[in-house]
């Protein structure tokens, strides 16, 4: 039986031999033996049918899949109804009006993020200047968390989400954040201020235990994925010149080109996992009640099935059914939020950086490998 797909010879392209096989099954590296779907088809269909629990732990830093319930406001990995009691809370807040309004604010972080990179001695890492900074501000000041405090919980999810990271390890990075998650909100309790987070005190029943929970997803989810699409795609645009040029010279082309680079890139691939509650079926195989299994995002997103020319990257491409941002009750709740970021700050940096260009070798710039959400640790350009 195959190792599931990790590794991507091309920065750019899938895991190698993802899409080798539309469902079979394959072994983890903790040794568990999981069902692995890859067609766009079989991947909405798993994420839609809440028959597949949700309710699964481990499957990675050398974690077991077990059943197990998940911790208070860990939502992503529960099923109705806990999981809709606490989505339905949220999800008002996420709305693409309401991320609309936080447009100009947008704006101006990506502006004055721009100004600190312009200051900066030549080359300039892209990914400490800018495509980090920009969606962690972004999301600290939605939930009301301190940027001062940034350090906390981008080295914890770092760590979260290294595959290569003993359990131990893995452990202990989760345990001190949520010591800085459960005293934030206890601050926050004793002296209300402005935020997502305060929201959630003030006007839900959802515990302190609870709302630190959300915190840790939304934190984590709220900045990895969009500061790993801006550093990834500005090396991407920077191998397709034709491309580049079109986002930075025709407006309309941005409204098409966040949607086609998350479509493109996957850089969340492998993460999520499901357990059949009862014998299932799927892809014409029987699931028997107790298998796990879990998708390919990168090879869904390639199916020929979902757009003509998959391969190709097209950021005037109308925007596809892609799975990016996942499907069903689980779909992604910052996917608005996330378009918008990537909208407004990739014309923004090609417009104020004319010349921009690698500074180094594409065969020099470090990928991440081994990380659950994939990307680019440095990203060295000059201009």
């Amino acid at each position: 039986m195959r190792q599931i797909p990790m590794t991507r010879s091309c920065p750019f392209s899938p895991p190698d031999g993802a899409a080798d096989e539309a469902f079979g099954k394959v072994r983890l590296d903790t040794g568990d033996e999981v069902w692995y779907a890859t067609s766009h088809d079989l991947v909405r269909r798993l994420f839609a049918d809440t028959r597949f629990s949700s309710e699964v732990e481990g499957g990675q830093q050398g974690v077991p899949l077990y059943e197990a319930p998940p911790p208070p406001g860990m939502f992503v990995q529960m099923d109705p109804p806990r999981h809709t009691r606490i989505r339905r809370m949220l999800t008002g807040r996420f709305t693409l009006q309401r991320m609309n309004r936080l447009r100009p604010r947008i704006e101006q972080i990506i502006a004055d993020q721009l100004d600190h990179v312009e200051k900066q001695p030549r080359p300039v890492d892209l990914v400490e200047h800018f495509a980090l900074p920009v969606p962690t501000l972004v999301i600290c000041e939605l939930l009301g968390v301190p940027y001062a405090d940034r350090e906390n919980f981008q080295i914890a999810s770092v760590r979260l989400l290294d595959t290569n990271l003993d359990i131990e390890t893995a452990t202990a990075a989760l345990e001190d954040f949520g010591v800085y998650l459960t005293e934030l909100v206890a601050a926050k309790r004793a002296r209300p201020g402005e935020g997502l987070l305060d929201d959630l005190l003030a006007g839900t029943d959802l515990t302190d235990e609870e709302v630190a929970g959300v915190a840790v997803l939304l934190l984590i989810a709220g900045h990895e994925t969009s500061a790993s699409v801006l550093g990834v795609g500005t090396l991407l645009l920077l191998q397709r010149p034709d491309q580049l040029a079109l986002l930075r010279d025709e407006p309309e082309v941005a409204k098409t080109a966040a949607d086609e680079m998350l479509r493109y890139l996957s850089v969340v691939d492998t993460l999520m996992f499901r357990r059949a509650s009862q014998d299932l079926e799927l892809g014409g195989v029987t699931i028997p009640e107790g298998d796990f299994l879990t998708v390919s995002l990168a090879a869904a997103n390639r199916d020929p099935s979902l757009c003509e020319n998959p391969d190709v990257l097209d950021l005037a491409r109308p925007r596809t059914h892609h799975l990016a941002f996942g499907f069903g009750p689980h779909q992604c709740l910052g996917q608005n939020l996330a378009r918008m970021e990537l909208e407004i700050a990739f014309p923004a940096l090609l417009r104020r950086l004319p010349g921009l260009r690698l500074a180094v070798p594409l065969e020099e710039v470090p990928k991440r490998v081994g990380m659950l959400v994939y990307g680019v640790d440095r990203l060295e350009v000059t201009w």
